[in-house]
């Protein structure tokens, strides 16, 4: 009667073998071990197991990887474990990478529209890249220079 009241909610697993699509939200904590696609949210602690596959746009407070990410994910906390893949834009404010563990992608610190529409991020790119090319040009011209 005068105890506390329990609003935590439960495990969620999705298991080997599993495949969803489309919008998912997980209002406690997840454990994925089959294959996930859309747009994935997670109030709680999300873990892809060494099995399990997310590929779309990710929202969470904190996200364990075994397995394998591919897309946009925007978190508090990134962890990939010795045999966990990511790969793809990535926002958060803390990343660990174990040995073994991969990342293959960006990873920005400040808050940024990663899960936005893709002409945006496609016009920035843009606008970078002939600047990185001058650059480049520049060195190998220094570099011939020398030679």
């Amino acid at each position: 009667m005068f105890g506390k009241k329990n609003n935590k909610s439960g495990l969620t697993f999705i298991a080997q073998g599993t495949k969803l699509s489309g919008e998912t939200h997980f209002a406690g904590e997840a454990l994925i071990g089959g294959e996930l696609q859309g747009k994935i949210s997670a109030t709680g602690k999300l873990t892809i197991e060494v099995d399990g596959y997310i590929e779309g746009e990710l929202q969470c407070k904190e996200i364990k990887v075994s397995g394998a990410f591919k897309g946009k994910m925007k978190c508090e906390k990134l962890n990939i474990t010795s045999t966990g893949s990511v790969e793809g834009e990535i926002a958060c404010n803390s990343m660990e990478i174990f040995e073994g563990g991969q990342f293959i992608g960006m990873r920005v610190r400040e808050e940024v529209a990663l899960l936005a529409s893709e002409p945006e991020s496609q016009a920035s790119q843009s606008s970078t890249e002939p600047e990185a090319e001058s650059q480049l040009d520049n060195y190998f011209k220094e570099l011939t220079k020398s030679a």
